[in-house]
């Protein structure tokens, strides 16, 4: 497979972001249950995720299903990936940005 090193690093930084979102969901079960959770989802449709949750975890899902499916054809792959890499930082910068204002 020619693009081994890249979906070698995208899958470190999944799992990155699936250890970091199984923190966050807890975090935000103590705050659901404590009054301070009011919204139904994480991020808005036009932000390119199917998935809407009010959690972490099935967004982390949501990329790792379509990592799994990335074409191996260099030009499908590059369009593949355009597509991915916004949505796998923003989860990123979310979690980072979460982690930081509920510490």
């Amino acid at each position: 497979m020619p693009h081994t090193k890249v979906q070698a690093q995208l899958q470190n930084n999944l799992q990155t972001a699936y250890r970091q979102a199984l923190d966050a969901d807890k975090k935000l079960d103590e705050l659901k249950k404590s009054g301070h959770v009011k919204f139904s989802a994480i991020f808005k449709k036009e932000q390119h995720f199917s998935t809407q949750s009010d959690r972490f975890k099935p967004y982390v899902q949501e990329l790792a299903t379509e990592m799994e499916a990335l074409p191996e054809e260099k030009e499908a792959f590059t369009q593949a990936l355009n597509q991915f890499l916004p949505k796998l930082a923003l989860l990123l910068q979310t979690l980072e940005a979460f982690k930081k204002n509920t510490k």
